[in-house]
């Protein structure tokens, strides 16, 4: 059995029920590696903005213009730019973010098939699960912005929207892009709040918008004056391990 045939088996066995508590025990400790691995790597990157997306958009694609502009956006106003690490839309924002001179990161994740990572990242961890690499993705981050995207970018937008909703995280802002995308999503989750399964005030949970200002204005209003982070813009020169802005989270 091959490394990558191997690690997925892993992935399957902790989804199958109990096991051995040796296995079990084993199990745990990779997740512990991935979260002090990630942890480790990730500490010093800064203040960060998550942007999720397909990896499935071409470089030739509208959808991967405005992964560009996003990540441009966000590093000019001081962010460090987040992602899976992948091509698409990850790649867009992550190169976005480098080419205005901001930094890159990623979280990226193990898998059978697994794709190249872009070349656009300053830092890169890699998870072995897909609940570790989600912790990391909303640790360091204080906005989402979500790209048009499959299964992976619904499975973390409704995860940022059910953390801010429950309270487990802080009401960081989290922005739709690309509104004709969303347009029948949006209908459906209005729809739960006629049904009664959501609240009306978790109708402003999220911001979706064309305007890429009216985004960077949102995210900048509900993170930098709000949590009294000083966004700047980023010289290309920086040191990785240097702080570009003060981090209100770290002691």
């Amino acid at each position: 059995m091959t490394r990558p045939e191997a690690r997925e088996q892993d992935e399957q066995i902790l989804l199958e029920g109990p096991h051995s508590r040796s296995r079990d025990f084993l199990l745990v400790l990779r997740a512990v590696k991935d979260f002090i691995t990630g942890f480790r790597g990730l500490h010093f990157v800064g203040p960060c903005v998550t942007v999720f997306g397909s990896a499935r958009f071409k470089e030739d694609h509208p959808y991967y213009t405005l992964g560009r502009e996003v990540g441009a956006g966000l590093a000019q106003i001081g962010f460090t730019v987040m992602t899976g690490g992948g091509p698409g839309l990850m790649e867009a924002a992550n190169r976005g973010a480098k080419e205005a001179g901001g930094r890159s990161v990623a979280c990226a994740i193990r898998l059978r098939h697994e794709e190249a990572t872009n070349p656009y990242l300053d830092r890169l961890v890699k998870a072995h699960y897909f609940f570790v690499r989600k912790v990391l993705l909303f640790k360091y981050s204080y906005a989402f912005i979500a790209l048009p995207g499959g299964f992976g970018t619904m499975d973390e937008l409704f995860e940022a929207l059910t953390l801010v909703q429950t309270g487990k995280i802080a009401n960081f802002p989290i922005v739709l892009m690309g509104t004709s995308y969303w347009r029948r999503l949006l209908h459906l989750i209005h729809r739960m709040e006629r049904e009664g399964a959501i609240s009306p005030k978790d109708l402003s949970l999220w911001l979706a918008t064309d305007d890429l200002d009216e985004a960077l204005a949102h995210v900048k209003k509900h993170t930098v004056e709000q949590f009294g982070l000083l966004g700047r813009v980023p010289r290309p020169s920086r040191i990785l391990g240097e702080p570009r802005v003060p981090d209100p989270r770290t002691p």
